[in-house]
């Protein structure tokens, strides 16, 4: 058992809101973590390889979410956006040399899975440009990693939910995410 692995409850809650986010992701909500995807390590390998080749960045989704809320918020993935000025095939390359598979590709994203299992999806959108130049730094295990400011995750967030293309159950869950954003943080005290 590495030492991942052997985070205890007492250590989650002694840690900063952002960390207990990173803990819990890296826990995999109490499952192996043989058998759980290292979003930690996927988002890590992701914004080294995008950083080696100079292609700006900012780590947007559920991870954000929660990272800007304290609140874990599950996701099946690790999303972040990158600038639509890049080169497409150069950021592919760059994530097959850091170990990541392409599995899908689209007009405004291309669909990764990191070496532990972790899919990992790149958003190309013009619009996410000006958002990725003003966010902001933090640091996770010695590495500087990219956030998606707060005020442009929740704008990102309503054009998503608000997206009459988009799945019902998506919307939703991006109009839920902007109520979280804005305060509307749950206690774990209150009833029904």
């Amino acid at each position: 058992m590495d030492s991942r692995q052997s985070v205890g409850l007492e250590q989650i809650a002694a840690a900063s809101a952002r960390d207990q986010i990173l803990i819990w992701a890296r826990q995999g909500e109490g499952r192996n973590m043989a058998q759980t995807p290292d979003k930690v390590a996927a988002l890590l390998d992701v914004t080294q390889a995008l950083d080696g080749i100079g292609a700006a960045y900012a780590l947007i989704g559920g991870i954000a979410v929660g990272i800007h809320t304290g609140v874990p918020r599950a996701t099946l993935d690790t999303d972040l956006a990158v600038v639509s000025t890049r080169p497409r095939a150069a950021i592919i390359d760059a994530m097959r040399r850091a170990g990541l598979a392409l599995v899908g590709e689209f007009e405004h994203s291309a669909n990764f899975r990191h070496g532990s299992g972790e899919p990992v999806q790149l958003a190309f959108d013009p619009s996410f440009d000006p958002m990725i130049e003003r966010a902001e730094s933090m640091h996770i295990a010695g590495q500087t990693v990219r956030i998606i400011r707060k005020d442009d995750l929740i704008q990102m967030k309503r054009r998503a939910a608000a997206d009459p293309a988009r799945r019902r159950s998506k919307a939703l869950r991006d109009q839920a995410d902007v109520e979280l954003l804005l305060g509307d943080v749950p206690d774990p005290d209150e009833g029904w």
